[in-house]
């Protein structure tokens, strides 16, 4: 046998249909899609403000001792209030997410419940 006559295999091209391009194009626009839509709904939460803060003179500062609650340190600076009210008034004015506190932690206490 001649080894200018040996067969080769001809190269076979793939062809996609109509359909088969929009999987694969779909397939390759999911990251972006998903990175988009990461950033619509966490909406910017991480943005600083322009704001300087609540001013001066306007809070005190409590350390968080272990076993403390929100409820507990509300009772303790103000006993004459609502407790409900100033545990509300301490979550917005530290932002917290949650009731949950941490030992050494420094919470601000607005200055209308701190009894001097």
């Amino acid at each position: 046998m001649n080894s200018s006559t040996a067969s080769v295999a001809p190269a076979t091209r793939l062809r996609l249909t109509v359909r088969g391009r929009r999987v694969v194009a779909s397939i390759a626009a999911l990251p972006v899609v998903a990175a988009v839509g990461f950033a619509v709904i966490s909406g910017g939460g991480a943005l600083a403000s322009g704001d300087a803060g609540a001013p001066a003179g306007t809070f005190e500062t409590v350390t968080v001792m272990a076993g403390d609650s929100l409820w507990a340190i509300a009772e303790q600076v103000a006993p004459q209030a609502d407790p409900r009210d100033v545990v509300d008034a301490i979550i917005r004015l530290n932002a917290l997410g949650s009731g949950q506190l941490d030992a050494g932690q420094t919470l601000a206490i607005p200055a209308e419940y701190v009894t001097s």
